[in-house]
């Protein structure tokens, strides 16, 4: 009886027990999923009922000095896919209705494999409408598969600019994971030239928009009437220190041409115009460039992607000139009136240094410039010496980065005695190495970049500023100016308004040796060059400025494998010098009618 007793009472607790356990867990779950994880629950939801889309921000766009647009935006459909949602027995169907190669896709999420696979991939840009009509038709089978409006950039201004601009490319991995904060995935940034430099410029915020979707995640309206979207910021505008016209006309000197030019205004480092020859067509580069495109750009022999202007290394050849001269006289080791004798060249040693243009006879500084007289500066550098003559041409920036505002300038070679004796030894060389570093032969190695600076300097009586293509940004319509390093040589003036003149009289002196530059109503000022070439053809060279009592251009061309620079070179300076100050002309009478 009691057994049957205690048997029971144990019963009914352990029951009472579970009841009201599991009745307390059953509630406390309903107060976790009601109240405690409600918003947790609500964003699930939503997420099922509400689809987000970014919205890429427009890159700020370039206008040239006079506030021409020279590059902007266009609008353009992207098909982009994600693959946590996306059936891969699709990938046949896509490629072919897309015109993608076989593969394609495969191999863009194998590129992108390390992405989150809850991001969506760009897959191609540019589609046409016929491709987007069929999406749209069929995007219920289509898990995954969608288009977004991009912005490429539109080079249809009449100028190439290629080795200017740079390009914008898909962001790496890589690149993304240091930077999740300001990119997606399939986000293009600015790489090479312009475009890369001021990438924090022009890139903008995304916004994002918010829509109601069903359960086949077709868009069925807005949500919330677009209370939670977040409009776009557009990149902000350049304003460049490129000249179009000047440009255009530079750009055209060198239609099958290979070589560099690069127009400075001297007084501020401004460039006016700048090419490297061949160039490349960058509407290949707008939207997704092929692989086709690429391997013919790399495997061009003229290299059209290599930027001569910053990264060719070549001797200076007689464009050089003018720095022994300045030195000379800053030194005082000649005056307007010393000169040297010049017996059709200058013996050393058991080698005999010929001069252009055979017997001089004594020649002063004014005239050994007008004549290019070899033998005057084979005599001058060794008054001057190996290491003064160095510590000038680092002044005048040989030797070192200009500061240019784009990547991969190189140094150039500026040689000292340290640099001949790691090179040779103390004993492997001699001071008959300074007679070629005279005439800017032998190891004297020098970019065009650095010799438009250089030609600027002189112009400009001993300053300039960091060569550059950016004027400043644009924030509401106003010019917001970037600052950029001042360059100050300390040569005395009088000394630079002598080897100026020099520089005249190669132009309109009865001795000169680029008359054929000579123009109407425009005085110019430079010197010709040709830089020995071991591989075949010599290079022509010319730097100059004008207009001469006032510079206001100062110009470095560089033509490859054709001879004299007085030929192929300097007629090329001629034309944009024209182009420039002609436009600069019209204006100032313009603003004067005004």
């Amino acid at each position: 009886m009691s057994t049957n007793s205690f048997g029971t009472l144990n019963r009914r607790r352990i029951l009472l027990f579970s009841v009201t356990g599991f009745t307390a867990l059953l509630i406390f779950q309903l107060v976790q999923m009601q109240i405690i994880q409600r918003i947790s629950y609500e964003e699930k939801s939503n997420e099922n009922s509400v689809k987000s889309v970014y919205v890429d921000a427009p890159r700020g766009i370039f206008f040239d000095r006079n506030n021409e647009v020279i590059v902007s935006n266009k609008p353009t459909f992207s098909l982009q896919i994600t693959p946590s949602e996306f059936d891969e027995s699709l990938i046949p169907l896509i490629e072919g209705v897309f015109d993608l190669d076989s593969n394609y896709i495969e191999n863009i999420f194998q590129t992108n494999r390390r992405f989150p696979k809850h991001l969506p991939r760009k897959i191609k840009r540019d589609i046409d409408f016929k491709s987007m009509a069929w999406l749209n038709e069929n995007e219920e089978k289509l898990a995954g598969v969608t288009y977004v409006v991009d912005m490429q950039r539109d080079y249809s201004f009449g100028i190439k600019g290629s080795h200017i601009f740079g390009y914008t490319k898909e962001i790496s991995s890589q690149d993304w994971r240091k930077k999740k904060d300001v990119y997606q995935i399939g986000d293009y940034v600015g790489h090479k030239g312009i475009e890369k430099t001021y990438e924090d410029y022009l890139r903008g915020e995304r916004g994002i928009k918010y829509f109601l979707v069903d359960s086949r995640q077709r868009r069925i309206g807005s949500y919330l009437d677009g209370k939670n979207d977040k409009d776009f910021a557009k990149g902000k505008d350049l304003v460049l220190t490129i000249d179009k016209k000047t440009q255009i006309v530079a750009e055209e000197s060198f239609i099958g041409k290979k070589g560099s030019l690069i127009a400075l205004e001297p007084s501020t480092g401004e460039i006016l115009a700048f090419v490297s020859a061949p160039f490349y067509n960058l509407e290949e580069f707008a939207a997704v460039t092929s692989q086709d495109v690429w391997n013919k750009l790399q495997s061009d022999p003229d290299k059209p992607l290599f930027n001569r202007a910053i990264m060719s290394r070549i001797p200076p050849g007689s464009t050089s000139k003018m720095l022994p001269a300045i030195i000379a006289l800053q030194e005082k080791i000649v005056t307007q009136y010393s000169t040297y004798f010049c017996n059709a060249g200058v013996k050393f040693g058991n080698r005999f240094f010929r001069c252009h243009g055979g017997k001089h006879g004594n020649i002063n500084i004014l005239k050994a410039i007008e004549e290019s007289c070899n033998s005057y500066f084979y005599r001058v550098i060794f008054d001057i010496g190996l290491d003064r003559w160095h510590d000038y041409a680092i002044k005048f920036g040989f030797g070192v980065k200009t500061g240019i505002d784009i990547e991969n300038e190189v140094l150039g070679i500026v040689p000292s005695t340290d640099y001949y004796n790691n090179r040779f030894g103390e004993r492997g060389w001699t001071k008959g190495v300074m007679m070629n570093l005279a005439i800017g032969q032998g190891e004297f190695n020098v970019t065009p970049i650095q010799l438009a600076q250089y030609v600027s300097l002189i112009a400009n009586n001993g300053s300039t500023f960091s060569p550059h293509f950016v004027r400043g940004y644009v924030v509401s319509d106003k010019l917001v100016p970037l600052e950029f390093k001042k360059i100050e040589t300390g040569i005395d003036k009088k000394n630079l308004e002598l080897v100026k003149k020099g520089m005249y009289n190669v132009v309109w002196g009865d001795d000169g040796t680029a008359k054929n530059v000579r123009l109407k109503n425009i005085e110019i000022a430079g010197k010709t060059g040709t830089a020995q070439n071991p591989h075949g053809e010599d290079h022509a060279l010319f730097v100059g400025f004008a207009p001469y009592d006032n510079p206001k251009i100062a110009v470095a061309v560089m033509v490859e494998n054709v001879g004299f620079g007085s030929t192929h070179a300097a007629p090329i300076v001629k034309n944009v010098i024209k182009a420039y100050l002609e436009k600069v002309e019209i204006a100032s009478q313009v603003e004067v009618k005004n």
